[in-house]
């Protein structure tokens, strides 16, 4: 069964579910040349993409050996939660398993199964609420249970989306202030005004993100997509206020979106980094520093997707350009990670985190009709690795 108990409840409480192993939740993602393919086909099945837009995805994956990054990724990410949990006393085995490629979430339960699991918590690799960054992952996952042999010997709680961890923006925070750092390094006459900070989230189709979340989450356009992405940034903008304290001036900064895959007939999420990258010569900015918020690790879109693409748009125009990193194993990211797990191990969720957002801690568990299922035809044909 998959299900995530109220904090408090029986359910929470009962001892069988106390969850005795972890599953990393991953995207997936090709291993090899041969794999890409195969792998786009899964990840596009049924979305009507054309053949010409898979070569060209394709053709990302290849320059980088037709593998990619986010398998290694996770696998570290798994490790160092692992290890954290050991040094608090947990001793629980964490694995991998992914949507689109190997080793799928299928045969992933069944080997937890098999070994003797029978509460398994599942941690997704994206931080945010709507239907393709969680939704998507619990249907997955409840397909998965569903596979002869799996259902009836395993059960699956999630736990929440986890935007709001302090540990999530405290890596951004300080890439940013390296990136100021190292550009007024390179052009002393480069003023903190002339830089324009873009923090970026993956674009999805605009009835996507206005349906995301619940309730009032919906009553603005975006819904708790955009709203958990401007309180990340808005988060990592007070976090370097004090490193900015003696600077004549401090940078601007917007919230963009990239990586958009859908037909051109439909609306995204904008503006696209490009179009904005685009624009600011006009506003007399001379640097640009590109937070990518929307992902925990350097996988393909952001080094694609940033590293190449927007970069060479920046340099184009004759602008600086930086790029954060993500948190990827970063140790504050990780025991944020760990410190919701942990409440989950004692039976529940506890409400004594900060609360850096007015929609945040989100929802554990979250309420029925949460990020719903985009209608027939309103599908996006993403490749997201979250």
């Amino acid at each position: 069964m998959l299900s995530s108990p109220l904090a408090g409840s029986s359910a929470a409480a009962d001892p069988v579910s106390r969850p005795d192993a972890i599953l990393l939740v991953g995207f997936g993602g090709p291993r090899g040349p041969a794999d890409v393919l195969p792998f786009l086909r899964n990840v596009t099945r049924g979305r009507g993409v054309p053949p010409e837009r898979l070569a060209a995805v394709a053709e990302h994956y290849q320059r980088f050996g037709g593998v990619s990054p986010i398998n290694s990724q996770n696998s570290r990410l798994a490790e160092a939660l692992a290890i954290e949990l050991a040094q608090r006393g947990h001793r629980l085995p964490v694995v991998c398993g992914n949507r689109n490629w190997t080793p799928f979430l299928a045969d992933v339960l069944r080997e937890l199964a098999a070994a003797g699991h029978r509460s398994v918590l599942a941690v997704l690799t994206s931080p945010y609420s709507a239907y393709s960054a969680c939704r998507q992952y619990q249907d997955d996952l409840s397909a998965a249970l569903a596979e002869p042999g799996i259902g009836k010997r395993v059960r699956i709680d999630k736990l929440r989306q986890y935007s709001d961890l302090p540990g999530f923006a405290a890596g951004f925070a300080s890439g940013l202030i390296v990136a100021l750092d190292e550009l007024q390094a390179a052009d002393p006459t480069l003023t903190t005004d002339a830089i324009e900070v873009l923090f970026t989230g993956h674009s999805l189709p605009q009835s996507q993100a206005d349906s995301s979340g619940w309730g009032a989450c919906r009553t603005q356009p975006g819904g708790a997509y955009v709203a958990q992405h401007l309180a990340v940034a808005r988060r990592v903008m007070v976090m370097v206020a004090h490193d900015l304290v003696g600077r004549t001036s401090r940078p601007s900064w917007q919230l963009v979106f990239q990586s958009r895959s859908g037909p051109a007939h439909q609306s995204w999420l904008g503006p696209d980094i490009n179009e904005a990258i685009a624009e600011l010569p006009a506003h007399g900015r001379r640097a640009v520093i590109v937070v990518p918020i929307g992902f925990i690790s350097d996988h393909m879109e952001v080094l694609w997707d940033l590293d190449i693409e927007a970069a060479a748009t920046a340099e184009r125009l004759g602008l600086g350009f930086r790029r954060v990193p993500t948190p990827g194993v970063a140790e504050e990211f990780v025991a944020g990670l760990v410190d919701l797990i942990v409440e989950r191990l004692a039976g529940g969720w506890q409400a004594s985190h900060p609360r850096p957002g007015r929609l945040d801690p989100w929802f554990d568990p979250c309420p029925p009709g949460c990020c719903p299922r985009p209608v027939p035809g309103g599908r996006a044909g993403s490749r997201s690795e979250r």
